[in-house]
């Protein structure tokens, strides 16, 4: 496997088509030939709903594959070629499409899931962002992510001594230590940038339920990060090197657990891609905090006392839920203490997007469309008169915060590691088991 600490890609118009050209493969062939044009994947992408424009419908975001698969791979296509007839491949194909490819495809999985052929589109579509990738054309804020994640192990640019000062305050509010680079412990904590730096209050919930359920874990000082710019650019080369630094670490602090922060994207990037990327299995189980939550609940483990009485509801993160096929975990969680809980409408693996996945909310130029996209979940919450939202993502919290903020809507979000932290009993004896 290629190892880099600096990120300096050679990119080239050529080098795009041919990244494209090593893309196609069965699953290619049999989505554009079962394709029927019918449309609904249109009904499910926010972009096009909350638009109205017909360059936001999904299955039109792949064209540049789909010329170069119609043009080398099909009779037709050939013999135009071979003839001198038909389209060129261009430089504009990515030129014209990189707006559509990186700003207005969160690779939610909503119209994959739409299809009545089964046509992954959102597989498709982070195939085709390997080709915009090698020919140079991805937006300078994925750009940016990535070099700093090669180069700094975060794609926000935070240090491990930017996060020992928070370790720092963390122990002293609450009085618990935070492990770090344990070799005795059961579960090696991943954390997010973003959790890092915008939500603290994260790693300090997670040490308070640690503690009361007698969990042994443990933070690594040279790979805490679980976010993968190079998933979200369309660089494998990245995505493995970033994977790859993770798994060394567990692998040398023995554990036989990593756990995936509140963050959709990680989750799917260690626990779904990790396998295909490096080309095998490992030797610990990866499991999304809400999955092991619940699992301690079911165990008997977490004692909580009390509910918010908040007017609430659940926010499905689209990796974690439609993809992950975690469903039934969070809402568990939340019954457990949440007074006043109410689904969404389209609730579950069928959710609406917030708006800001597969690097979306890292794209600067998007902002204005990724806005307009979160009207739909704007009319949910005014659907539902809720004063909170809870969700177990921090991209999709912090997208969400965003949104209602431009909207200026009088609505709480909330992360669920942290709201079952507020409601841990202080003494076990004798607390209601699940």
């Amino acid at each position: 496997m290629k190892r880099f600490d600096q990120y300096n890609p050679d990119t080239s118009v050529e080098k795009g088509w041919q990244a494209l050209r090593q893309r196609i493969d069965a699953q290619v062939s049999s989505a554009f030939t079962s394709c029927v044009h019918c449309g609904l994947c249109a009904d499910a992408c926010h972009f096009y709903t909350e638009t109205g424009d017909p360059r936001y419908t999904p299955i039109y975001k792949l064209r540049p594959l789909r010329k170069l698969w119609q043009r080398e791979h099909t009779l037709a296509g050939k013999i135009s070629a071979w003839l001198g007839l038909g389209e060129a491949l261009e430089e504009a194909d990515f030129a014209d499409w990189e707006t559509l490819v990186y700003d207005s495809c969160t690779l939610c999985g909503r119209c994959g899931l739409a299809c009545p052929l089964g046509v992954d589109i959102p597989a498709l579509l982070r195939m085709q962002r390997t080709g915009f990738n090698a020919a140079g054309y991805a937006p300078e804020g994925l750009k940016g992510a990535t070099k700093r994640a090669v180069e700094t192990g975060s794609p926000m640019s935070v240090t491990w001594k930017a996060l020992s000062a928070q370790i720092r305050h963390i122990e002293a509010e609450t009085g618990l230590p935070i492990p770090v680079d344990q070799t005795d412990a059961q579960y090696l904590v991943m954390l997010s940038s973003l959790e890092i730096m915008g939500f603290p209050e994260y790693l300090a919930s997670v040490a308070r339920i640690f503690d009361h359920a007698g969990i042994a874990w443990t933070l690594s000082s040279r790979a805490f990060e679980a976010t993968n710019s190079g998933v979200q650019i369309g660089d494998d080369d990245v995505a493995r090197e970033l994977l790859q630094r993770v798994f060394d670490t567990a692998a040398e602090l023995g554990v036989s657990h990593i756990i995936s922060p509140e963050c959709g994207h990680a989750y799917t990037a260690i626990r779904w891609e990790s396998a295909n990327l490096l080309g095998h299995e490992f030797p610990f189980e990866i499991v999304h905090i809400v999955e092991l939550l619940d699992q301690l609940q079911r165990e008997g483990r977490l004692h909580t006392e009390g509910k918010t009485d908040a007017h609430l509801t659940f926010h499905d993160p689209c990796n974690l839920v439609r993809k992950g096929g975690v469903v039934e975990e969070p809402r568990r969680i939340l019954n457990r203490v949440a007074d006043d809980f109410v689904e969404s409408p389209d609730c579950g693996v069928t959710n609406w997007c917030c708006g800001g996945g597969g690097g979306v909310s890292a794209n600067e130029r998007a902002e204005g469309l990724r806005l307009a996209a979160f009207r739909r979940k704007k009319s949910q919450f005014e659907e539902l008169g809720v004063s909170a939202v809870v969700t177990a993502c921090a991209n999709c919290r912090n997208v969400l915060e965003e949104g209602l903020e431009h909207y200026e809507m009088d609505v709480e979000v909330l992360g669920l590691t942290e709201l079952v932290a507020e409601h841990l009993v202080s003494d076990k004896t004798g607390a209601e088991t699940p």
